[in-house]
């Protein structure tokens, strides 16, 4: 019973997996753009075989500054 929950509660955060590491990418990206990141905030995720993710990430370096990232698989570009 206890062994076939652990691996309920590990499939259930399978998916999520992915996303978490697209957001050091995502981070990091931000980082090279002279962008110390804050807050991260996705604005848009598509699922499937092209998959993607758009990041709203807030500069603390900058007033009022964010920058836009978009990820695709582990590779992250800055939008703006």
């Amino acid at each position: 019973m206890l062994r076939a929950l652990a691996l309920a509660a590990a499939l259930a955060l399978l998916p999520l997996m992915p996303a978490a590491a697209q957001q050091a990418e995502a981070k990091a990206t931000a980082l090279a753009a002279n962008c110390k990141p804050t807050k991260l905030e996705v604005l848009k995720q598509v699922s499937g075989r092209m998959a993607e993710i758009l990041y709203k990430i807030s500069c603390g370096n900058l007033k009022d500054g964010f920058v836009v990232v978009q990820c695709r698989d582990r590779t992250c570009t800055v939008m703006r």
